[in-house]
């Protein structure tokens, strides 16, 4: 884990805010210096803290309106079967989120695809990684999604 001190944590939590903040506002807004705020933004991302600057898209608005997770029970705890579900899930674009998983789930996937239609395309994709077991379940209704990490909690 990285040492952070409170200058590198107001900065964490203000581009977490808005990624779009000029170098400007967000030394005026932890206040620091520009050049300060300049080497530390630097050294986080050096560091791997900050891993990129996105901008966050609304999915239904671009036609992208179903949110599907896939729980994934497999029979083969090996690396080669490993390697094939690697390279079958990170080359889908729809998967958003890969977890393996402790419990009855072995791999736990987040998508997002247009529809049911373009579910059954991913999971023809899907499927070539050899699985045992595939069940899904489809989101009604966002209650709470939050691009940000809960970094009050630990700072």
């Amino acid at each position: 884990m990285t040492k952070l001190d409170q200058t590198d944590k107001k900065i964490l939590l203000a581009l977490q805010d808005d990624a779009s903040l000029s170098m400007g506002a967000l030394a005026d807004a932890i206040g620091v210096s520009k050049s300060a705020c300049w080497r530390r933004v630097q050294r986080l991302e050096d560091e791997g803290v900050i891993k990129a600057k996105l901008t966050v898209i609304d999915p239904a608005k671009v036609g992208l309106k179903l949110v599907v997770f896939i729980s994934i029970r497999t029979n083969q705890h090996n690396k080669a079967w490993e390697k094939q579900f690697r390279n079958v899930v990170t080359t889908i674009p729809e998967i958003m989120d890969v977890y393996r998983m402790g419990g009855e789930v072995d791999y736990l996937i987040k998508a997002i695809v247009s529809d049911i239609e373009g579910y059954d395309a991913l999971y023809q994709r899907l499927i070539h990684a050899d699985l045992f077991e595939v069940t899904a379940g489809f989101v009604m209704e966002t209650i709470k999604s939050s691009p940000s990490l809960p970094l009050a909690s630990v700072f």
